[in-house]
C-alpha cells in the first residue's frame, strides 16, 4: 500500500519571499557547499516551488529547466542531498545552501561538478569518477542533475 507524499507548501516564509530576488523566469541560482568540509559541489536552480519543497522535507529540491519539472536531488541515483544550512547573498539573487551529500554530486560520477580546472591554457580534470554513472542512472545517464 503505497502512502501520498506530504503536499507541498503554499508558498515560502514572508521573510524569504521578501529577501530573494527571483529573475524574470521566477529563478535563483542555488550553490550546493558539502556542510562539514566547505567543499563546493554543484550549482541548480530553484524556484519558490523546489524551496518551499525543499523547506518542507529537509531534501534538497531544484527545478529543472530541460525537464521544466521539479527535481529532488538524487531520486534518480541515490546521491541525495539534505539541507543542513540556507544562506542568501547580499543582493538576494544566488542562494547557498549547506548540504549533507550522500555520494557524488556530479551526474558524470565526480564528488563535485566543478571538476575542470584552468592550468596555463588548459583545461584539466583535477577529481576523479568515483561513481560509475551507468550504474548510478541504470544506463541512462541525463545529460545534466541528477
Amino acid at each position: 500500500m503505497s502512502q501520498e507524499p506530504d503536499p507541498l507548501p503554499e508558498s515560502l516564509p514572508e521573510s524569504l519571499e521578501e529577501a530573494i530576488a527571483f529573475d524574470s523566469n521566477g529563478l535563483v541560482p542555488a550553490i550546493a557547499r558539502q556542510h562539514d568540509s566547505g567543499e563546493i559541489l554543484m550549482m541548480a536552480w530553484m524556484n519558490r516551488e523546489s524551496l518551499a519543497a525543499t523547506l518542507a522535507s529537509g531534501q534538497v529540491t531544484y527545478w529543472s529547466r530541460s525537464r521544466k519539472s521539479l527535481w529532488r536531488k538524487g531520486e534518480r541515483s541515490g546521491q541525495t542531498q539534505v539541507l543542513k544550512r540556507l544562506l542568501i547573498d547580499c543582493d538576494g539573487d544566488t542562494l547557498l545552501l549547506e548540504v549533507d551529500q550522500a555520494g557524488v554530486a556530479c551526474h558524470t560520477g565526480r564528488r563535485s561538478c566543478f571538476y575542470r580546472a584552468l592550468e596555463g591554457e588548459a583545461l584539466v580534470e583535477v577529481l576523479p569518477v568515483t561513481a560509475d554513472p551507468t550504474q548510478l542512472y541504470g544506463g541512462g545517464v541525463p545529460s545534466g542533475g541528477s
